[in-house]
């Protein structure tokens, strides 16, 4: 119990002070989209308590240092999730088989949707809580925002045209709606990062209890296209609840994405120019402006319904016996 006490509160510690440096510079901010790692580190290195207490600790040195409103708003999205996190990357139940010795542990595709899930919240409490709760008042802010965001953007460019085409009445309007899915897709990213890069260090230590994950084996729950459709259809729903929609859709797509290149990877195996076709692959997602990205979305979606990995597997023949001493 020492020992938990004792290393998350160093692990708070490092959090608290990656969160507080953050000043607007590039560095600074990369440094604060680590704070969950020393509380993701603790969580599966040692304990999810020691991950609950890493989590009270730095919000604690934050409100003493840095006032109420920033510990609230790292614990709500910081600490917490990487907590929950880090609970559930170590739940484990015994195997069909019944061998106590055989865990089957929390399956990467849920903690995947969860990192979407905590990402959906962080995005729309804090965008709440910084813009307000009136539906009015939370427009003109977020428009706000936008502009703001748009002008330093045009700016960095310094080409005329770009700028008169950004800030037209119809590219705001446009740029507003979509900038709480970005966020929710940015924030998503960060929690899957965070946790993977995490599970690297502690599995490296030798302390990490469950096995390292086949990440193109992943998989989601069966209902996850029903929640994405449902996430669609409430896109239509007024105010707050339209906005909460978009957020998690955009999330939702980003998990889809990640389950297409797990697909990508899985049904490539096997195949002698497996590293071109994967390097092809990223490389031409910045010049095709994300369209690979799109199209990893839906055919992880079709993944979830038809089960491609399985069907390109049996499709497979199967490997040759091993050679035999005579």
């Amino acid at each position: 119990m020492v020992q938990t006490v004792l290393v998350g509160a160093g692990a708070g510690a490092t959090a608290a002070l990656l969160f507080a440096v953050a000043s607007g510079t590039a560095l600074s901010l990369l440094l604060a989209l680590l704070a969950p790692l020393p509380i993701l580190i603790v969580a599966l290195g040692w304990s999810s308590a020691a991950g609950i207490v890493a989590s009270i600790s730095a919000a604690a040195m934050l409100g003493a240092s840095l006032g109420f409103r920033t510990s609230l708003g790292f614990l709500l999205g910081v600490g917490a999730p990487a907590s929950w996190l880090g609970y559930l990357s170590l739940l484990a139940r015994p195997a069909h088989n019944g061998a106590a010795s055989n865990l089957e542990w929390y399956p990467t595709g849920r903690l995947v949707l969860w990192a979407a899930v905590l990402g959906t919240v962080m995005v729309v409490v804090s965008l709440m809580i910084t813009l307000g709760t009136e539906w009015p008042t939370f427009q003109a802010e977020l428009r706000k925002v936008t502009e703001e965001i748009v002008e330093l953007q045009a700016r960095a460019g310094r080409d005329p045209a770009a700028v008169e085409r950004l800030t037209t009445k119809e590219m705001i309007d446009a740029l507003t709606a979509t900038l709480p899915g970005a966020v929710a897709v940015f924030a998503t990213l960060i929690n899957c990062f965070n946790l993977w890069l995490a599970g690297r260090i502690v599995h490296v230590s030798g302390r990490l209890r469950r096995p390292w994950p086949d990440l193109p084996a992943m998989q989601l729950p069966p209902l996850a296209p029903a929640i994405l459709a449902a996430s669609l259809v409430g896109l239509w729903l007024p105010e707050f609840a339209s906005f909460i929609a978009a957020s998690f859709a955009a999330s939702l797509i980003t998990v889809f994405t990640f389950v297409g290149l797990a697909v990508m990877h899985a049904i490539t195996r096997g195949i002698a120019s497996r590293p071109l076709m994967l390097a092809a692959l990223y490389v031409s997602i910045v010049p095709l402006a994300g369209l690979p990205l799109l199209l990893a979305s839906l055919l992880g979606l079709a993944e979830s319904v038809l089960n491609i990995r399985a069907r390109v597997a049996a499709s497979r023949p199967p490997p040759p016996p091993p050679y035999s001493r005579i």
